[in-house]
């Protein structure tokens, strides 16, 4: 756990306890600060009686005794209006923040010396694999690392910081949001295209939420940032001069997919993408071919993010390609589950929307795709150029019915539910005689079947396993 200092002997109301609520007020009670906490629901308030803490309902409480309002990510700030903590919060005067400004804050408490370094992942799609990926090759270099944030283990709960370590960390626009201090030492923004434009009061605000990431970046420190969209241009356009800005676009200067051909104007190495399968490092190709995990354009995005990291942290060209070619891959990001005679089961159940299924679709010549769910706003209608791909789609869910109609003269069945169409799909790629890929991309939410992506995933992967395919690892 990392002890947050600051508010010795002060209240400090949490809102929202789940993973990082209940997280957060470990730490400021191991900083020796009086967290008083309320949810909504009971069983959240009972789990935190449990623990010790104080439960107060916080419609009643006096807020001008409160040092800090400590808000849940998942609580909206400001749009599509603002919880009613925050009007309590902002009427008293009562600062906002969220687990990762805490974290920032519990570090910048440090001396110089004893100060670790931070990695920092943020991006509408592509951030939870260069996350993992970032960690790995560091983890391969020899330096100690601690991996965490809005992937896997909150970032409070990690382990206590030491001169020696580096922390990766994943942060969505929600917590960046709630950041006033947060500096890392390295910086990255692997893209950003539409999403949660109700949280963020539209593109506007999402986009300003996101570029929060680089808001206090100084001199020493980096920003990597994808330039494949408009708006990660305008991101690149605004970045404060001194610190090493590195853009990253995904195709050559004329091939189309990004129109930036330039550093960032920046210190350090360039970096391009060649095509899939390729990174082109201070004038270095690195094949990826061998990676695995690694297929298609947006992976070889994700390496090189990874790999401008590790550079950036002092870690040798060798030792980070080495770290690229032997990283395992991601639960659920295009992740191969199986094989079974000339089909093989790629599961991408985390595409829950229509740009994440793009990079995994533009990633094979031929798939057999399973998609559907809930769906979100504009479907998949900004896919139609790359149903030429698609041998046959086979389609689960709520939007089985629109993604029928968007998908038109493209051959597509209605399956239903996850095992019918994994069957489906398994047998009509077995038909054809060829080697096939069986595609879980679904391009849309999964709470109408399943809880989250991952038990949507876990689903897939049951479904290919019965059918008798050998099963591939995931690390």
């Amino acid at each position: 756990m990392i002890a947050v200092p600051g508010f010795e002997g002060r209240r400090v109301a949490v809102f929202g306890l789940g993973r990082s609520g209940l997280t957060a007020a470990r730490a400021l009670k191991a900083g020796g600060a009086e967290p008083v906490l309320w949810d909504d629901g009971i069983s959240s308030r009972m789990q935190a009686e449990a623990e010790g803490f104080p439960v107060e309902d916080l419609t009643a409480a006096d807020w001008s005794r409160f040092a800090a309002l400590v808000l849940s990510p998942g609580v909206p700030l400001t749009h599509p209006k603002p919880h009613w903590t925050v009007d309590r919060a902002t009427a008293a005067g009562v600062e906002i923040v969220g687990d990762v400004e805490l974290f920032a804050r519990a570090l910048t408490a440090l001396a110089e010396g004893e100060r670790p370094k931070v990695v920092a992942i943020t991006g509408t799609n592509g951030k939870s694999t260069t996350t993992a990926l970032t960690a790995w090759v560091l983890k391969q270099a020899g330096l100690t690392v601690h991996m965490g944030g809005n992937i896997g283990i909150g970032v409070l709960a990690l382990p206590a910081p030491t001169p020696d370590a580096v922390y990766v960390i994943e942060v969505s626009s929600y917590q960046l949001d709630l950041t006033t201090s947060f500096a890392p030492d390295v910086a990255v923004l692997t893209n950003i295209t539409p999403d949660h434009l109700d949280r963020h009061g539209g593109m506007e605000g999402y986009v300003a939420a996101k570029a929060r990431i680089f808001a206090n970046l100084r001199d020493g420190q980096t920003a990597l940032v994808g330039v494949d969209e408009d708006w990660g241009r305008g991101v690149l356009a605004r970045l404060p001069q001194g610190a090493a800005v590195r853009s990253f676009p995904s195709s050559l200067p004329g091939e189309g997919g990004s129109r930036s051909e330039t550093d960032g104007g920046g210190s350090g190495e360039g970096m391009l993408l060649a095509a899939p399968g390729q990174v082109i490092a201070a004038g270095q190709i690195i094949d990826l071919i061998p990676a695995r995990s690694l297929a298609g354009r947006h992976n070889a995005q994700n390496a090189a993010f990874a790999y401008g990291a590790a550079r950036a942290l002092g870690v040798g060209h060798d030792a980070a390609v080495a770290g690229l070619l032997s990283f395992p891959g991601l639960a659920h990001r295009m992740e191969p589950v199986g094989r079974l005679g000339n089909v093989s089961f790629v599961n991408d159940s985390k595409a829950t929307n229509a740009d994440a299924a793009r990079q995994a679709l533009a990633s094979y010549e031929r798939t057999f795709w399973i998609a559907g769910g809930r769906a979100k706003a504009g479907g998949i209608d900004d896919l139609d150029d790359l149903f030429p791909r698609v041998q046959e789609a086979f389609l689960i869910g709520e939007a089985a019915g629109p993604f029928a109609a968007a998908l038109g003269e493209t051959p597509h069945r209605i399956s239903g539910d996850m095992t019918t169409a994994v069957g489906h799909a398994y047998h009509a790629a077995a038909a054809t005689g060829r080697e096939e890929v069986v595609l879980l991309s679904p391009a849309a939410a999964s709470f109408d079947q399943f809880p989250d992506f991952e038990a949507r995933g876990e689903a897939f992967r049951a479904a290919v396993l019965n059918l008798g395919a050998t099963p591939f690892g995931h690390g």
